[in-house]
């Protein structure tokens, strides 16, 4: 009888997931219909004319229905069975940065040599400026907006208009003034600090979906004065001709005062590109490092406690004028050093490089990281920024979509999938759990249950009660 039953209760769970599964083919259907199954074309009369793309519709809707059947019949009692079993004492983010972080760093100090080693140096130069580099600009950005959402609690969608800010800044005052990379570094960060304290005091009493709005218009504004004020930024035409940084003055360069000349080296663009690579990687960590010393000085306990309850924050006699003055100048400053880094690593830019999209992306990064945690954040620009550029190298689809499919035109869509997804299972990022930024160690071992002597007993007893 107990066998018996078993097998009807799994018969009763396929037939469930199937019906589960043939509801969600049908929904992916009718949004896919008009989005994926028809394409429109210019033809060679000038003329729009309607294609259709059954192959591409019928594999979308065949992988979204087979993915749910697999979780309704697989992953879903899983997640039901982990859910009562008793969770473990220590918390996780303890025990993942015991021992992602010193990998994670090491990797990343180890990463041209060994890309170099199995790539050779063409395939280096690709795999260090498009992966390495750019995944490192948005680890530093979505770092800086940390501490205006994830740690002060301040929604910022118009972060990129301090990017921007940084990137023109250095642009210009190198162009006009001839200044060196390292002048104008710490300059635009401090002119992108001013900008953030200036965003700053307009919404000084806006919270939630309004401070989100007017942050958002800013970012706008910043976008259409780069467009229009022609005479100084060259609106859609951009600014070229942005001096590279050097290696302590040595361009690199195929002169014979570049880089390769003076250490007897044949001519490679690999030289440049590893030299930025651990350029982004040192501003990064310098960005860390001062966004966990803040995090523990008393602007930092101020930021947790606007963003937990702005009226307790009150009622304990913090600033909070100052206090998110404070998070917006910090937050702009590290937007600023990304911008300018981002201007001498182009060597050009446009507003089309600072439009929305990308604060969509930076904010993205941090809600799916964990708001307030820096692991969190490169785990989610990695799978952001990289799974953008792996798309970029997935070739083989053509053969299965057809040889008009670009896997790039649904990085969006993927983008998306991946936040409801992340929303659903966590809703707090990837890396959800806070550790507090101070805590008394006394008070602790007075409340543990340890055994001490009465001397220490009575020396804690007279800390706690003054």
């Amino acid at each position: 009888m107990a066998h018996e039953a078993s097998q009807f209760a799994s018969r009763v769970d396929v037939v469930r997931a199937l019906r589960q599964a043939t509801i969600t083919g049908l929904i992916a259907f009718g949004l896919f219909l008009p989005l994926i199954g028809f394409k429109t074309v210019q033809n060679i009369h000038n003329q729009l004319i309607l294609e259709t793309r059954w192959p591409l519709l019928a594999a979308l809707v065949a992988i979204i229905a087979g993915g749910r059947f697999v979780y309704a019949l697989l992953i879903a009692p899983w997640l039901a069975r982990r859910a009562l079993r008793p969770r473990p004492e220590h918390a996780p983010r303890a025990r993942l940065a015991r021992w992602l972080v010193p990998f994670a760093l090491g990797f990343a100090i180890v990463y041209p040599p060994l890309v170099l080693s199995v790539t050779g140096i063409q395939g280096a130069v690709k795999w260090i400026d498009n992966f390495g580099v750019q995944i490192l600009i948005y680890v530093m950005l979505g770092w800086g907006l940390n501490i205006v959402v994830g740690l002060a609690g301040l929604l910022d969608l118009g972060y990129v208009a301090f990017y921007a800010v940084g990137a023109y800044s250095y642009a210009l005052l190198a162009n006009a003034f001839g200044l060196s990379f390292w002048i104008l570094l710490p300059v635009a960060g401090c002119l992108a600090a001013f900008w953030g304290i200036l965003l700053g005091f307009p919404v000084l009493r806006l919270r939630g979906d309004y401070l989100a709005i007017v942050t958002l218009a800013f970012g706008e504004i910043i976008r259409l004065i780069l467009i229009n004020w022609v005479p100084v930024t060259n609106g859609y035409a951009g600014i070229s001709g942005i001096p590279r940084p050097t290696f302590f003055g040595i361009p690199f360069n195929a002169s014979d005062e570049g880089f390769a000349a003076r250490f007897g080296l044949e001519f490679s663009p690999i030289y440049r590109t590893i030299f930025l690579y651990y350029l982004i990687l040192a501003l990064a960590l310098v960005t860390a490092a001062m966004t966990v010393r803040l995090r523990r000085l008393p602007i930092g306990r101020a930021w947790e406690a606007l963003r937990e309850d702005e009226i307790a924050c009150r009622s304990l006699g913090i600033n909070t004028t100052n206090t998110k003055l404070t998070a917006f100048a910090m937050g702009a400053m590290f937007a600023g050093f990304a911008g300018s880094f981002f201007a001498a690593r182009q060597g050009f830019i446009s507003p089309e490089s600072f439009g929305f999209m990308e604060s969509a992306v930076i904010v993205a990064i941090v809600v799916l990281g964990g708001m307030g945690s820096l692991i969190g954040v490169v785990i989610a620009a990695v799978i952001m920024i990289g799974g953008t550029e792996i798309m970029r190298e997935l070739d083989f689809l053509k053969a299965v979509f057809g040889s008009d499919f670009d896997p790039t035109q649904y990085r969006m869509l993927l983008f998306g999938f991946a936040m409801v997804l992340i929303m659903v299972w966590r809703p707090r990022g990837l890396i959800a759990t806070r550790e507090p930024s101070t805590f008394l160690k006394a008070r602790h071992a007075f409340l543990s249950h340890e055994p001490q002597s009465e001397g220490t007993q009575a020396s804690l007893v007279r800390e706690r009660h003054g």
